[in-house]
């Protein structure tokens, strides 16, 4: 910072001050060059607004120290020096003016508010349709599953009259489970993007049986067992409906719900539900009204014994499978219940020959055999099958249970024009008790949580609404008071 005094007298009193900034055109080239602004910098005082300015600067991109051979010393003295023409108000200038021009204009930030706003209708849209297809999807497996269960029932009932052999028409349906896993791969073919043969899909399906697939050791410990209570499931329901009306064991039936819990919470220690314990307790009674509704007598009580253990027996195949194999995919379900198919032709299948031969049960010529209802009972059997087993691909699991619920009353309407069956207050009672405690089972788990964050919001909704009341009515007394107010114009004139 040098004064230089010119050589005329007349420019004697004009002094000049020269910076420490050079221009870009005489910049120097050595440091010896600027010697004398090195030695004044030891009196320089730098301030906080600089130092950041400088700190700024390292990052500039017009001055690369690799690329030139400096120290950074030597970069840092040269920028200070005004090397390169570098100004650090400048710098501090073009900073201060780009954290102003960082804020959005009101028309972009609407723009942007619209954008964004539009892409979040969009989503909101999209997961509505979603949920709604699903909600129709669901719509339509319940109806085809009340209406595949309730047909199954009465078209069994329809076939006992020529075709008086429970056991062989279990026997019969029970082979049409042949059909889930080719079914499932025709499906797999037109839905899968990776297409594969079918001896690649059943050897990755046997994966879910172990390492080594489906052995003859496997198949003894985890399919025979399960096939077993399988035909028991099955063949006790038949023959209950041989025992009593369609309305009682479709109702009856519906406590397979209340076992699958008492069995998970013992069996499998799954969490402690009071509501399902109610549910439970409700079932129970149920089967006990439903029992007292005919009076305590033997046929009534046999048809109702015979469909509880149909029940348990259900329940003890869920429970078990969760127990052994766990969870399942649809290939693998498929496979599984395919074998179970196979497991009766080989070792069920000597079953109903004994009961034919043994006179227990009689089969007429098989001409005269009703092959039409025997393969209408199987169809409809193996479509409830499917839909119970597959539906939740496409729908909630509380839905598909639903159906089972609704073919009570559909029974109901059909024994009421069919048979002779007396719906007293007793039956009635327990009808609607064994329901209650249906739709008591198929509450989630946290059903508590959610009804209590339910309740919280629409407590904060009524207080949020009170003040708005509130606010409106001292508006608008406010704007009454306003027009009622003489103006000061008129004092004026």
């Amino acid at each position: 910072m040098g004064i230089r005094e010119f050589p005329n007298g007349t420019a004697r009193g004009k002094t000049t001050t020269i910076g420490m900034r050079r221009s870009p055109d005489v910049s120097p080239r050595r440091l010896s060059d600027i010697s004398p602004q090195l030695r004044q910098l030891k009196y320089l005082v730098v301030d906080e607004a600089i130092k950041e300015d400088l700190k700024w600067s390292r990052s500039v991109e017009d001055l690369p120290s690799a690329s030139v051979g400096l120290t950074p010393i030597e970069e840092r003295i040269l920028r200070i020096t005004g090397y390169y023409g570098y100004q650090p108000w400048a710098a501090s200038y073009k900073r201060d003016e780009h954290s102003q021009e960082s804020p959005a204009p009101p028309e972009a930030q609407m723009q942007a508010g619209v954008e964004g706003s539009g892409r979040g209708n969009r989503c909101c849209w999209k997961c509505s349709v979603t949920q709604l297809k699903k909600f129709f999807w669901g719509v339509a497996v319940v109806l085809g599953v009340c209406s595949s269960w309730s047909g199954s029932t009465q078209l069994a009932k329809l076939t006992f009259t020529k075709f008086d052999a429970p056991f062989t028409l279990t026997w019969f349906a029970t082979n049409w489970n042949f059909l889930f896993f080719p079914l499932y791969y025709i499906g797999h073919v037109f839905k899968s993007a990776e297409k594969q043969s079918p001896k690649q899909r059943y050897r990755e399906c046997c994966r879910f049986f172990g390492d080594n697939g489906l052995t003859m050791k496997v198949f003894f410990i985890k399919a025979a067992p399960f096939g077993v209570l399988w035909t028991l499931t099955n063949y006790l329901y038949l023959h209950a409906i041989k025992k009593i009306n369609t309305t009682d064991v479709s109702v009856l039936f519906c406590c397979n719900k209340a076992f699958v819990f008492l069995l998970s919470w013992i069996v499998l220690r799954d969490r402690f539900m009071g509501v399902r314990i109610v549910a439970a307790i409700l079932a129970i009674a149920g089967i006990v009204m439903m029992t007292y509704a005919d009076g305590f007598h033997s046929h009534s009580v046999i048809g109702i014994a015979l469909v509880v253990g149909s029940a348990s027996m259900s329940a003890l195949y869920k429970v078990l499978f969760k127990l052994l194999l766990g969870s399942a995919k649809f290939g693998e379900a498929a496979l599984f219940l395919s074998v179970l198919s196979v497991f009766n032709v080989l070792f069920i299948t000597c079953i109903p020959v004994i009961l034919y031969f043994t006179k227990v049960e009689y089969w007429s010529a098989f001409d005269v055999i009703p092959w039409g209802n025997l393969c209408g009972f199987s169809s409809l059997l193996l479509t409830f099958n499917i839909l119970l087993n597959f539906g939740i691909a496409i729908t909630y699991p509380t839905l598909i249970s639903l159906g089972i619920v609704l073919s009570v009353p559909v029974n109901a309407i059909v024994d009421h024009y069919t048979s002779e069956i007396v719906f007293n207050s007793v039956r009635v009672i327990a009808i609607v008790i064994i329901g209650l405690g249906f739709l008591l089972l198929l509450l989630p788990e946290e059903w508590d949580v959610w009804l209590m964050k339910l309740l919280t919001r629409l407590k904060v909704r009524k207080k949020e609404e009170i003040p708005e009341g509130n606010g409106d009515i001292v508006s608008g007394l406010q704007s009454k008071s306003r027009r009622t107010r003489p103006s000061m114009s008129s004092f004026t004139h």
